[in-house]
């Protein structure tokens, strides 16, 4: 016995849309049904897509302003790598 459960969704529509949709599943070359399951995927994975970057720019942006409002303290690292910058670009870069 196959363990795969299956639901099932109905919808009505009316017979012109039927229509439409049949003849894009014809050129298609796949069944009514297999032709309106991906197309109904395809949509819900653009609009979960767009949700989720929408969401992560508003995340990035609270965060960038966050670091704006109190940047961290700059450790000795950072510190000499901006000495060494600095003196690299007084001096020029072949001296």
């Amino acid at each position: 016995m196959n363990d795969t459960k299956i639901a099932r969704l109905e919808a009505r529509v009316n017979p012109e849309i039927k229509a439409l949709w049949q003849k894009a599943a014809d050129l298609q070359g796949v069944t009514l049904t297999d032709f309106v399951i991906a197309s109904v995927q395809q949509a819900a994975c653009k609009v979960i897509e767009q949700h989720q970057t929408l969401k992560l720019s508003l995340e990035d942006a609270e965060a960038f302003v966050e670091a704006l409002k109190q940047p961290a303290i700059p450790n000795d690292a950072l510190i000499a790598a901006a000495l060494r910058y600095k003196q690299v670009m007084q001096n020029g870069i072949n001296d």
